[in-house]
């Protein structure tokens, strides 16, 4: 078995190579261990439209149920699905089968025990129990039952989420992902009048790759926006709990300002509310949630890591650039595009301004793109750890929960390790291009430092 399958937040592989029928059976065994030691009796388990994940269904679940685990077979659905199904039925974990946005050679696991995912101690431990075949036992395996997760999601959105003004054009660009297929016709019972694009399953994504982060991919619904002359425009990824947004006019709103419009919303019905963002957001968010009486909160990005801080901390909301909208407020606190929207569209029909007016009071800051500095997956985190020394000798203010931002009163620099490749990824903000430019000099001539003095 490759280890390298286990990541920070999920498992992920290459289908038939790192992720085989066996390798699968296994990890059903062990997560059902996992659940089974706990006291639990029974999972969710929900899948996206990839073929292989047909099969890992049925290879997983027949590990599921050899530890006595009774599973509910959600069927095909978008990510978020699963984690409803985990928050609303009696059940003690849940096992999503999904690539997400990820080539369809790949797949991957979103598992948990009780209602929220797994992140880095408990995957080690499903590692650790598999690797010593260290598994309940059970007289009596459990059952598959399939169970229809879609009627009471759709019902509890209509019933929670009250829409203002009716035939409000919208756009969706579904990726060729599991969120069209809920969406479109979710939105179209509440009164929209929904333009699709690309919501018809086809796990070879033959329009465009489903990552809404990645401004070509929104290109195909930038022009239809601007051709049917819709309010607004959304994308899903691939298993639809990340949201990209297009305002009326075309333009791209990223995951730190959808936060400022949603903290806004939020904090007028939870005054004093805590909301978190991660260490790649505008510090206009941060400045925006402080200023509308909100607890701004920054911390590490990573779906498993933002839902326990969250608890935590107690936060109404939390948000990341990739477009992971987690809501507490109202909802159950997990990332879900399809929910996010339907919050979106909530506010945009009670609004008498366009979606591009309702942020023109956000300063405009000038920013980076990700940029990405190879090194290797041995000395990354130990050039991160010098870089932060670095900047803290010379007496700058440096925040380190997840890599090292150094802050200014009119900008700010990131280096950050990422968990799945070995690459820093480096990003820059402030109020002038001539200010990202300084920013970015010292923290390319830190990173440079750091590399010489750890020998990477």
């Amino acid at each position: 078995m490759n280890a390298h399958i286990f990541r920070e937040y999920d498992i992920r592989g290459l289908v038939d190579k790192d992720l085989t029928i066996e390798v699968v059976e296994l990890l059903g065994l062990g997560l059902g261990t996992m659940i089974r030691r706990k006291g639990g009796t029974s999972i969710v388990v929900g899948r996206d439209c990839r073929e292989s994940s047909t099969r890992f269904r049925d290879a997983l679940a027949k590990g599921l149920t050899a530890t006595g685990l009774d599973v509910y077979d959600v069927g095909v659905v978008p990510t978020p699905l699963t984690y409803f199904a985990a928050n609303t039925l009696p059940v003690d974990g849940l096992a999503m089968i999904t690539g997400s946005h990820n080539p369809k050679e790949f797949n991957g696991f979103k598992i948990g025990a009780g209602k929220t995912t797994f992140h880095g101690p408990e995957i080690k431990e499903l590692r650790r129990l598999i690797e010593a075949k260290d598994f309940a036992t059970s007289n009596k395996p459990g059952k598959v039952t399939p169970y229809d997760i879609i009627t009471p999601y759709n019902h509890f959105i209509r019933q929670t989420v009250k829409v203002g003004r009716k035939g409000m054009k919208i756009v969706i660009d579904a990726g060729n992902g599991t969120g069209g297929a809920i969406a479109v016709p979710l939105f179209e019972s509440m009164g929209f009048d929904v333009v699709p694009l690309f919501c018809e399953m086809d796990a070879d994504f033959p329009n465009h790759h489903p990552d809404p982060t990645v401004v070509e991919n929104l290109q195909d619904l930038i022009k239809k926006v601007k051709e049917v002359k819709a309010e607004v425009g959304i994308a899903y990824d691939g298993d639809s709990d990340r949201i990209g947004v297009i305002d009326d006019q075309g333009n791209v709103l990223w995951g730190d300002q959808l936060m400022v419009l949603f903290s806004r919303y939020v904090l007028k019905e939870s005054p004093g509310a805590a909301i978190i963002g991660e260490v790649k957001c505008s510090y206009t968010m941060y400045d925006d949630i402080a200023k509308h009486g909100g607890r701004p909160i920054m911390w590490k990005a990573g779906h498993s890591l933002i839902k326990s801080k969250m608890k935590e901390e107690h936060a109404e909301l939390a948000g990341e650039m990739s477009g992971h909208i987690f809501f507490k407020h109202r909802y159950f606190g997990f990332d879900d595009a399809v929910y996010a929207s339907a919050r979106l569209l909530e506010i945009l029909t009670h609004e008498k301004q366009s979606m591009s007016q309702l942020l023109s009071d956000v300063p405009k800051t000038f920013a980076s793109p990700e940029l990405r500095f190879d090194t290797t997956e041995e000395k990354k985190f130990a050039m991160v750890k010098r870089a932060t020394e670095i900047l803290r000798d010379a007496g700058h203010k440096v925040v380190d929960v997840d890599g090292v931002r150094v802050t200014f009163p009119d900008g700010w620099g990131l280096i950050r390790a990422s968990n799945t490749q070995p690459i820093l990824v480096l990003r820059y903000e402030a109020s002038t291009e001539a200010r990202v430019k300084e920013i970015q000099a010292l923290i390319e001539k830190t990173v440079a430092q750091a590399q010489k003095e750890v020998g990477a």
